[in-house]
């Protein structure tokens, strides 16, 4: 019997392509599974963080409506005070006390009204604020599912194809996604501005 040479480079590159294919599904399975218990995670976070986006955003459109109201009382407050100060210089002294009292009190409440006001204003500009603070966050989350998911395209690519550069090069949006998500998670200020206009 006679051993053909060729045959036996051949059984020997089949056996060596069954172990790269083999090692090779292992990884991106294994990195698959890993990178999408991590997107889910994160997703938990993004989700709380998007309601309170949501809830600061509610309170500045409640807190600008009501100085909006504040600020009309004032208004009708100072003309009112305006009109009493004129008629006061018409009016008999029996009748300027009952004068004096109205504008006293109009006084009052058109400093209420003006302090009442500024402190809504406070609290709507801090509510802008922490919105900007948690859209901050959210971005990085946004960023870190985009990423994640191009990976996962890209290493399942690499799995049919069994193109162990393809998966070497899936890691790179994977190490991205993984950073940004971490950012959102424990707060950093990592934050790729240009990416983000960009993609906004």
């Amino acid at each position: 019997m006679d051993i053909d040479p060729l045959d036996v480079v051949e059984s020997a590159k089949s056996d060596d392509t069954a172990k790269n294919k083999k090692w090779l599904n292992a990884a991106v399975a294994i990195t698959v599974a890993l990178l999408a218990t991590f997107m889910g995670i994160c997703k938990v976070k993004d989700d709380n963080i998007v309601q309170a986006m949501q809830q600061a955003q509610a309170d500045k459109i409640d807190h600008w409506q009501f100085y909006q109201a504040r600020n009309v009382r004032e208004e009708i407050g100072k003309s009112t005070l305006t009109q009493l100060r004129l008629q006061v210089l018409t009016v008999s002294a029996g009748q300027r006390a009952a004068f004096d009292e109205q504008i006293r009190a109009y006084e009052t409440l058109v400093k209420e009204q003006n302090q009442k006001k500024e402190d809504l204003k406070a609290l709507a500009e801090k509510d802008q604020v922490t919105y900007d603070s948690l859209n901050f966050r959210d971005d990085q989350f946004d960023l870190s599912d985009a990423a994640i998911a191009i990976a996962i395209a890209m290493l399942a690519v690499a799995s049919l194809t069994q193109l162990p550069w393809l998966y070497l090069l899936a890691l790179l949006p994977s190490c991205f996604g993984v950073v940004m998500g971490l950012a959102g998670l424990l707060g950093w200020g990592l934050h790729p501005d240009v990416l983000v206009k960009l993609l906004t």
